[in-house]
């Protein structure tokens, strides 16, 4: 599909051909069309690596055509090249993006609001913040906690945590009956699932937690969901395959942000996460699914949401186009988002070698992989405890439970101050001499 595929076809061909075949004058009528393997030599010339860095550029993405130029040289040069620079040219490579869907080359650099879904009459001014609200109903704790679980982490007890997984709970209910499978998944994941899906481990920007056995905390289900189907071949019948998963999510990313204060941006957090792989005829229609599902979810929650077509810029490394959905939280008076799905096309299929057999002519080719967040909790909770805030004076201050999530709330209808759970209080303990 992309000249990418021509890219990452250069070190194949680097052991079978000379390296006078690496730049070839060959044209292709798309920048990003795959050149098969019936046809002339894939490589790489001046002017596809201009369009290369021109969506590098585009995407505001690390750009390191010139060290891919410098590269490409040295191993024009010297037709023995040492298998370092192959290395270090086959590691660039894999750095690139994905191509940009060309609806969205005219963005410049600013999301497009699609739909705006308004089901609550909310206060332009007074609502209360998640962090006062939760601490005055006594179920949620996130200071004074860097002495043992680190910055950016916090408890959630009670109501608070059963509202928690209630919204776990209705986001499994509405993504299975939409077909998809669930599937438990591990957090510790290998270095390459993670980088295969776009996702750099090394660097001092980095999200990404590494353990001392090299391997990785995972960012998200949608790493292991991809890294499940690494290296096998699926029968086209099978296709679109749509699986989830819930876990935990782990992020090395912080801020100073006053907005974003609080459990806006943490450390950890738990998720549902929606993944497919499809066919490339399929890839389109299914991230529309993807997002109509979101959409329903979060109306049936009855909050405040509105629908952005995201610009290239924020497309990260695997995306093609990418769904944006951002809550009202009154509290705060912003928008935040809360939920997003994506088509990567090919970008980790081939990375991670996920197949398919065709039914007409039999031939292996790889799919598309898709993914798209049900429900990222903290976020989530932030807009409907704001959202759905009674704060007549601080004794009486209660949280009306959506309709949706009584089911999974035994019942409950109301969230309350909770009296049972104390207070805590950071307490220093003096060593006796």
């Amino acid at each position: 599909m992309k000249l990418l595929a021509n890219a990452r076809k250069l070190l194949l061909l680097r052991r079978q051909r000379p390296m006078e075949r690496l730049m070839t004058t060959a044209t292709t009528t798309q920048a990003h069309e795959t050149v098969t393997a019936a046809q002339s030599a894939p490589g790489l010339t001046s002017a596809q690596l201009d369009e290369l860095e021109r969506n590098i550029e585009l995407r505001h993405h690390k750009n390191n055509i010139p060290h891919i130029r410098k590269l490409i040289k040295a191993l024009q040069d010297d037709a023995d090249a040492d298998k370092e620079i192959q290395r270090q040219l086959e590691e660039q490579l894999e750095q690139l993006p994905n191509a940009t869907h060309p609806r969205l080359l005219s963005y410049d650099n600013q999301p497009l609001e699609l739909a705006n879904y308004k089901h609550r009459t909310l206060p332009e001014h007074g609502a209360k913040e998640f962090s006062e609200l939760a601490r005055a109903l006594n179920l949620y704790r996130m200071d004074h906690l860097g002495n043992y679980t680190g910055h950016k982490s916090y408890y959630l007890t009670g109501q608070l945590a059963m509202l928690e997984q209630a919204i776990i709970q209705y986001a499994l209910q509405s993504v299975t009956r939409q077909g998809f499978k669930l599937i438990s998944v591990p957090d510790i994941l290998p270095r390459e699932v993670i980088e295969s899906c776009g996702m750099r481990t090394e660097g001092d920007r980095t999200q990404v937690y590494k353990l001392d056995t090299g391997e990785c905390l995972s960012g998200t289900s949608e790493m292991a969901l991809a890294g499940f189907f690494a290296k096998k071949v699926l029968a086209e019948q099978q296709l679109p395959l749509k699986v989830a998963a819930v876990s935990r999510c782990y992020r090395a990313e912080t801020s100073g942000l006053h907005e974003e204060k609080g459990i806006y941006r943490v450390h950890q957090f738990t998720k549902v996460e929606m993944f497919a792989i499809a066919t490339p005829e399929q890839s389109a229609a299914t991230l529309e699914q993807f997002k109509d599902i979101e959409i329903s979810l979060f109306k049936e929650l009855g909050i405040n949401f509105r629908l952005l077509d995201m610009p290239p810029c924020e497309l990260g490394a695997p995306a093609y186009q990418k769904y944006d959905i951002e809550a009202w939280m009154p509290g705060r008076q912003m928008w935040g988002e809360i939920s997003s799905c994506s088509n990567c096309t090919d970008y980790q299929a081939k990375r991670l070698d996920i197949r398919y057999k065709r039914a007409t002519d039999g031939s292996v080719v790889h799919g598309h992989t898709l993914n798209g967040t049900a429900t990222a909790i903290p976020r989530l909770l932030i807009a409907l405890i704001e959202s759905y805030q009674s704060t007549d004076n601080q004794e009486s201050i209660s949280i009306t439970i959506p309709e949706v999530l009584v089911p999974f709330m035994n019942g409950q209808r109301t969230i309350t101050r909770n009296k049972r759970i104390p207070e805590t209080k950071l307490v220093k303990f003096i060593k006796s001499e």
